[in-house]
């Protein structure tokens, strides 16, 4: 099995910890989590995806958004420049510890931010981030810690 991501899930994963649009969503989420975190790998896919899956019921669910299209375009050409190699829709990617922390390090250094303009999260993944991590839910690095 794979996990279906669309490319900003990419980032979005890195600081996953158990919060979400509502109830349904988290459930979902933290399913992925456990699917990421049991080996599976990961496909990049156009549109809406496995963690999109709850949202889907609402027309107006912001996955539909031409903005969240963009933030995928520009998710991938930065992972693609901070990875040295371009990942594309369709491609497989292994969430292996390398490939976790690779981003993770990106992520904290800024490198990959500029994807995240716009998102309603941005103030959360940063004190997620300044933590260094602390209480992810995706490949856990550190001993759980609550991130208000």
């Amino acid at each position: 099995m794979t996990v279906r991501l669309r490319a900003h899930h990419l980032l979005c994963m890195l600081t996953y910890v158990g919060k979400g649009y509502t109830p349904g969503f988290t459930v979902n989420y933290d399913r992925v989590a456990e699917r990421l975190n049991g080996g599976e790998e990961i496909e990049i896919v156009s549109g809406p995806d496995d963690i999109c899956a709850p949202l889907l019921g609402d027309d107006a669910a912001h996955c539909f958004k031409e903005s969240v299209n963009r933030r995928d375009a520009n998710a991938l050409a930065v992972v693609a420049e901070w990875l040295g190699e371009t990942p594309k829709t369709g491609d497989r990617i292994k969430p292996d510890k390398a490939f976790i922390d690779k981003l993770r390090s990106g992520f904290q250094q800024g490198h990959l931010r500029k994807a995240c303009s716009g998102c309603e999260w941005t103030s959360l993944c940063d004190r997620i981030s300044e933590s260094n991590f602390c209480g992810v839910k995706i490949a856990p690095q550190m001993a759980s810690k609550v991130i208000r």
